[in-house]
């Protein structure tokens, strides 16, 4: 079983070394994107099986990447926004828009790592050993 690709979109380098260096300790292959623009070049390229999203970068912003991204069906991978903004306003949004999650910075590394892992099964499908037995 080969492991789950994520892609980090993010443009504070010392931010995406600190999330590919946690991601990748879990297993998983981990790409990253310096800007809006060069996340959905990625998304089309790698197709990963989760992305996590700031919302304010260069280029082109989190949100309208999202809005690219599920709006035009570029990509049906969950996405976790992680950003400094913490306004009702725009965590609605980015749900509304099609985020799976939001999480605010600063936060703490385990818990993305949790959401990620949370997610990431979310989208599996079950085992064949763990599906309901039913009597007959």
């Amino acid at each position: 079983m080969s492991a789950s690709r994520i892609l980090i979109a993010d443009d504070d380098p010392l931010l995406r070394a600190l999330l590919v260096h946690r991601l990748t300790a879990d297993g998983y292959e981990v790409a990253t994107a310096e800007n809006g623009s060069q996340a959905l070049e990625a998304v089309a390229q790698q197709q990963p099986d989760l992305i996590v999203l700031d919302a304010l970068m260069p280029v082109m912003d989190g949100f309208e990447v999202l809005r690219r991204l599920k709006g035009g069906g570029l990509s049906d991978a969950p996405v976790i926004m992680l950003t400094a903004l913490k306004r009702e306003q725009d965590i609605v949004g980015a749900l509304q828009l099609g985020a799976a999650d939001y999480l605010v910075k600063p936060f703490i590394p385990d818990e993305l790592g949790h959401r990620v892992r949370r997610l990431l099964q979310m989208g599996k499908p079950a085992e064949e050993g763990s599906r309901d037995r039913r009597p007959a």
